[in-house]
């Protein structure tokens, strides 16, 4: 079929799909005219270096008395899938009354109509295809819209004179950059400068969010003093810091310029080869580098690259429209282009295929021994240039290296020198922290130096100064929940730590200790809470001989529902214990205890551990206090963020139970899911930690927190913090409602695959080490025993073995000495230990065997 000017070009997964309409034709058992909308995928063959047709597809439609055209293509997501798919609004117009219809395609190539709406008026003006997919078009100065979910014609209540760019913006969505007459604000306290920029330009750019309707201000996309001279925009990033908006895109001007902006600042501009310039998208090559394609008027197009500046780097005349793509297939992308030929009826039998670098096709060129002078001599510049940038960095990087080196050795001297001087003045030279200078020390030093048991025994009784850095309760429900945040420098040198409370009063009738639940909650900055389990399910018992004296030891390498939170550099543990009980005495002071293990790692020994108790603080309840709401959680919503403190967040996690479920689905995209959180249950992300949300939906789910992560758009996992079972049965069946039939959902066991992986390793590392120290101590005792023998018979060594067989004596004192030899043999190979170190020794070895199990479990 041959190609007309109508004819509309589109890429689609490293496709060019090429869209024809044909002229209206009589049916042959009617009386009405159809015309066809015919699609063709075309792919590049990279061995004859031209495009083949892959596949074809049709759709007719009724044309009687009424004129078709295709209006605009693109490529949208489906908003009830959430795939990208190829889409085309096409008119039909029929005396005054004038239809649009907008069509999806499929990979079947079966086209999908998907909704249709009538005007009085025809579209001329900034004609939009986004996301749903909805249409988007300027009339008479009003911004007008209609989506696939509503099938109705909106008004946004703005006024412009043009959109310059449409597309989605983080925490926005939808939103449509646009140019109006300045308003000037009533208010005196307004942005000086903003008021006078617009005051002198008389226009301004503003943003507008669809879903949202909600106003963006302009200037932080560009000064409003360029909104005179702007013609076509494209957004290359957008995203929020500290609730600020911040962009970076580069426009195109009528002033023949591509101007780079940065956060409402230009940093760079670059002067265009022609005239008239109306478009601008990226590219990103295989050597990561941006092209920015522009489009002109006449027909014509360059390619701008960013690098220390902007420069145009190459461009080309007659050409009919420049595509995006990966046409070959090489994980990157590249440039085609479809020049104008009026000798060939096929455009797409001359174009060129280029990023610029190592990659450049064309039509009409023999590869093996036809390299056009021009192209050529380009493509050994580019080369040139790059083998240089390499050199440089290559270079750049050699004298950062010697920097650094230089200073090495100069706080080496520096250091050098401050030890000579104090041992001049007999003072006690003290070496600097090796990980803190970044330095390896040259003397001999040994952290832990041998001395005396006793001194070894204080040594490890010491306790740091300040080990705790906040200490807070707060109450959630029935429960009290106690926090301490421990600093780091303390914590890696802990292992089994758990927090207990105790009440400072005296009751002779009761004990003073309240029985508590620990936890070490483990939450980075990005708050994910999520990679070890805030309860777990044991693995079915193995039947151990253990002595039943051991089982409280054995509890205190698993502690109950332990989890972990890590927040700047900081640990949190929690205690968690009723708070009725409490509430009896009207008025209790408790004291918070921190028990834990102090590590030594002194010759690989497991044995050289101490158990140390630490006073963290004392905390005061009252009922008076409790009743006022003084220790309450309070999450409040904030326009659309939860406001929640840190604390109050660790006491919610603290007392909830987490469940973790795999959501897979096999033909659609996940995206019900978010939806749904946001939507039914009425979700809003923390301040403090936004990868988590909280649930303000009334009922038994209301405080359950949520964390909804994507692996890619077909699987994720949702985690679940709730109070109990019937909370979270009420969420699952909430869910399953809006979930595609096809979704499975799965219940994940607790624990993150990486974390549980290094817990297993060092689990792994301990039970060897437990082995190694029994098996060296029952081999000390036989070499110990071995010695005692060859001092016995030493006498008998320093005897000549020639005069020993000389007489009868010596032969018979020799075979007593052979005697004793195979006996103390004998002994050393079947060595014996007491009941009560065999029975220590079984147990380590059990403990550690339990726990490497018990990771094995959570990781099958």
């Amino acid at each position: 079929m041959l190609l007309s000017e109508q004819d509309q070009f589109l890429s689609y997964n490293g496709e060019v799909l090429v869209f024809q309409l044909s002229k209206p034709q009589q049916a042959e058992e009617a009386d009405d005219k159809t015309t066809d909308l015919y699609v063709r995928r075309v792919v590049f063959n990279r061995h004859t270096k031209l495009f083949v047709q892959k596949s074809s597809g049709v759709f007719s439609m009724h044309a009687s008395h009424s004129k078709i055209e295709m209006i605009c293509c693109s490529c949208t997501t489906d908003s009830r899938t959430g795939i990208i798919l190829p889409c085309i609004l096409m008119k039909k117009k029929k005396r005054s009354n004038v239809k649009y219809f907008v069509l999806l395609l499929h990979s079947s190539n079966q086209f999908e109509p998907s909704f249709y709406f009538k005007l009085d008026y025809e579209l001329k003006e900034d004609i939009r295809l986004f996301a749903g997919p909805s249409v988007l078009w300027r009339h008479a100065n009003k911004l007008f819209y209609i989506s696939s979910n509503t099938c109705v014609v909106q008004s946004a209540p703005v006024q412009l004179s043009s959109v310059v760019w449409t597309g989605e913006i983080v925490d926005e969505g939808t939103a449509v950059l646009g140019i109006r007459t300045a308003c000037l604000p009533e208010t005196e306290d307004a942005d000086e400068f903003s008021v006078s920029d617009r005051a002198i330009w008389g226009s301004e750019f503003f943003g507008y969010a669809i879903q949202t309707q909600k106003m963006l201000t302009g200037t932080c996309f560009m000064p409003h003093a360029y909104s005179r001279v702007v013609s076509s925009v494209y957004i290359c990033k957008s995203e929020k810091w500290k609730k600020q908006l911040r962009i970076s895109l580069v426009a195109i001007t009528h002033k023949n310029q591509l101007i780079w902006f940065q956060n409402g600042v230009p940093k760079g501009v670059c002067e265009l080869p022609y005239e008239k310039p109306c478009s601008v998208k990226p590219a990103v090559t295989s050597s990561n580098d941006v092209l920015f394609v522009v489009s002109f008027a006449s027909g014509n197009s360059c390619v701008v690259q960013r690098r220390d500046s902007l420069q145009v780097a190459s461009k080309w005349q007659k050409v009919k429209c420049v595509l995006v793509d990966d046409f070959i297939g090489s994980g990157s992308e590249q440039l085609l282009l479809l020049f104008k030929d009026d000798s060939n009826t096929d455009v797409l039998s001359t174009f060129k295929i280029t990023d610029l670098g190592e990659v450049n096709y064309a039509s009409g060129i023999n590869y093996k021994c036809d390299v056009p002078a021009a192209e050529g001599l380009q493509e050994n510049s580019l080369l040139t240039v790059r083998a240089l940038e390499t050199r440089l960095q290559a270079g750049w990087t050699s004298v950062r290296e010697l920097q650094q080196h230089l200073g090495l050795q100069k706080r080496v001297l520096l250091e050098s020198c401050r030890a000579l001087i104090d041992l001049v003045e007999e003072r006690t030279h003290i070496l600097p922290n090796a990980k803190e200078e970044g330095l390896v020390s040259l003397w001999d030093d040994v952290e832990n130096p041998p001395h005396s048991l006793s001194k070894e025994t204080s040594l490890v009784s010491k306790v740091p100064e300040h080990i705790t850095e906040e200490l807070w309760q707060r109450v959630v429900g029935d429960s009290l929940v106690v926090g301490v945040k421990l600093t780091e420098s303390f914590y890696l040198s802990l292992s089994d730590v758990s927090l207990s409370l105790v009440m400072d009063q005296d009751f002779s009738s009761i004990s003073p200790i309240i029985k508590c639940q620990s936890k070490i909650i483990k939450l980075n900055k990005a708050f994910s809470a999520l990679a070890i389990s805030s309860s777990q399910i044991e693995p079915p018992p193995k039947k151990m001989k253990l002595d039943l004296h051991s089982k409280n030891d054995l509890r205190k390498e698993f502690p109950k529902r332990s989890s972990s939170i890590q927040l700047d550099g900081a640990k949190t543990l929690t205690a968690v214990t009723s708070l009725s009980p409490l509430l009896a005495f009207h008025r209790v002071c408790c004291a918070v205890l921190l028990h834990a293990r102090k590590q030594n790692h002194q010759n690989d020994s497991l044995q050289q551990s101490k158990i140390i108790t630490v006073l963290c603080g004392k905390i005061l309840l009252s009922l008076e206090d409790i009743s006022n709401g003084r220790y309450s959680v309070k999450m409040l919503r904030d326009n659309s963020y939860c406001t929640g403190s840190v604390e109050d967040i660790l006491a919610v996690l603290a007392v909830s139970v987490r469940f973790s479920f795999q959501i897979v689905s096999s033909d659609c995209t996940l995206t019900p899911v978010s939806s749904w959180l946001l939507g039914e249950m009425e979700c809003t992300p923390f301040k403090e930690c936004q990868d988590n949300i909280f649930c303000h939906k009334a009922g038994d789910v209301h405080g359950t927190i949520f964390n909804w992560t994507l692996k890619n758009p077909f699987e994720g996992v949702l985690t679940i913090f709730c109070r109990n079972l019937t909370v979270l049965f009420q969420c699952l069946h909430s869910l399953t409602r809006v979930l595609p039939p096809s979704c499975s959902v799965k219940l994940l066991r607790s624990g993150s695959k990486a974390v549980l992986t290094e817990q297993l390793a060092l689990a792994l590392e301990k039970e060897m080490l437990t082995s190694k120290n029994s098996l060296f101590l029952k081999e000390t005792k036989a070499q110990n025993s071995f010695t005692l023998g060859n001092e016995s018979g030493k006498k008998i060594n320093s005897s000549p073995l020639a005069s020993l067989l000389d007489t009868e004596e010596g032969v018979q004192q020799f075979r007593k000495k052979l005697q004793n030899e195979r006996e103390e043999s004998v002994r050393s190979m079947n060595q014996t230990m007491n009941g009560a170190l065999y029975q220590k020794t079984a147990l380590k070895i059990a403990e550690a065997q339990l726990s490497s199990d018990m990771i094995v479990w959570r990781l099958s």
